[in-house]
């Protein structure tokens, strides 16, 4: 049988951007020196994970700030008081994510609950808890990626397993929502698989889900139970204010009609920058097909927002169409490093300036390549933890 084994993340340092007061996109009121930044070195490049952390709403100019995620009072800047370090709650690790859920428990001045997640010879899932979480607060983090299957069983049967050893609550931590694309039905006689996944976690015990930037915001109806849904875009927007890009110089670009709202309010954050549209019509699951661009790009930088990058065909030929419209330069923005074959070839082809993810889903060494920049969600997702731990308003961290 196969053990589950947590690995320390690299050494930190602080990143340069952060000392300066101000860019050309954003004006910066304060930065926190508690702020890291990892690098992860692999032979051809260098990997940077950002966490961000700030004390103070960051000025973007024309009256627009960015969220507070930690005001003057915040609970990482101060040692954990008495009555959090006695708390009744728990954080668990899966299998999926383990260096996720290192950070997340750093952030928040915990350490991860211990657990025994073995797989036996003919593949089925075995879990223990090595503590007592009788009338505990438990927060389980695993996001359904790839093998989804058995990342999606190892989170029921974590659920069940801390619901037998009658936990209080249990709420399902899912950074990354598998078979949220399943979420409609487009032809006959197809299943809702988002709704069947949901229905799944529930009847497994769950008290509630949270969530990182679902494909569609109607799949937390498909739940019987609450869902906080977590946006990763202020920790983009933040770091994308390290860039020397003038706003007058920059344009939002949806991807597709479905992700228009998504842009817009991307857009809104980054000084009102104007909106475009790629016109992308697919003939099959995994191959998408541009057509047209409806908006001006000509001597532009084009930031391309998207909440997943799979395969990469929808952001390479929206990015060769924005190169033929005239955009001096193509960012890609996206929450969820999918990262499907042939994603690496397509995304490593020299027409993207640089590929922006979070770390919501791990992205193995082997798919680094130059122009990849992975920012850290786990202050983000410690802050929300915190807060629906103690009953806290969620929704004003992006207000």
């Amino acid at each position: 049988m196969e053990s589950l084994a947590l690995t320390s993340p690299p050494g930190v340092k602080v990143p340069s951007y952060l000392a300066s007061s101000s860019s050309s996109l954003f004006s910066r009121s304060s930065i926190s020196n508690s702020a890291v930044s990892c690098l992860v070195s692999s032979s051809n490049s260098i990997i940077h994970i950002y966490k961000c952390n700030l004390p103070k709403a960051l000025n973007l100019g024309n009256g627009t700030t960015l969220p507070k995620y930690f005001d003057s009072s915040s609970r990482l800047e101060k040692p954990v008081s008495t009555s959090r370090a006695n708390t009744k709650l728990k954080l668990f690790s899966g299998t999926a994510n383990p260096a996720l859920s290192q950070e997340i428990a750093w952030s928040m001045g915990l350490e991860l609950g211990k657990i025994s997640i073995k797989r036996f010879a003919d593949g089925e899932v075995y879990v223990q808890l090595k503590e007592s979480v009788r009338g505990c607060d438990v927060f389980l983090v695993q996001p359904t990626c790839t093998p989804t299957n058995e990342n999606l069983m190892e989170l029921l049967i974590l659920v069940d397993a801390c619901r037998r050893a009658s936990a209080k609550k249990v709420t399902a931590v899912i950074p990354y929502f598998g078979y949220a694309r399943a979420d409609r039905k487009t032809q006959g006689r197809e299943s809702i698989a988002a709704k069947l996944v949901a229905n799944l976690i529930t009847e497994a015990g769950a008290d509630r889900v949270l969530a990182c930037d679902l494909h569609s915001g109607q799949s937390m109806g498909y739940f019987d139970i609450p869902v906080d849904h977590v946006y990763c875009q202020p920790v983009i927007l933040d770091y994308l204010g390290s860039k020397s890009i003038s706003s007058k110089d920059l344009v939002v670009v949806s991807p597709d009609v479905g992700g228009v709202a998504r842009a817009r309010a991307f857009a809104k954050k980054l000084s009102d920058a104007p909106l475009a549209i790629v016109d992308k019509r697919r003939h099959g699951h995994n191959v998408a097909e541009v057509m047209n661009l409806i908006g001006d790009v000509k001597g532009k930088v084009a930031v391309m927002v998207d909440d997943m990058i799979d395969t990469a065909g929808t952001i390479v030929k929206g990015a060769a169409l924005l190169h033929e419209e005239g955009a001096r330069e193509v960012y890609a923005c996206c929450t969820h490093a999918v990262f499907s074959p042939p994603a690496i070839e397509r995304l490593s082809s020299g027409l993207l300036q640089e590929v922006i993810v979070t770390n919501t889903l791990p992205v193995a060494e082997k798919n680094y390549f130059p122009q990849l920049t992975i920012l850290s969600v786990a202050n983000l997702l410690g802050e929300t933890i915190w807060r629906v731990h103690d009953d806290s308003s969620v929704s004003s961290i992006f207000l």
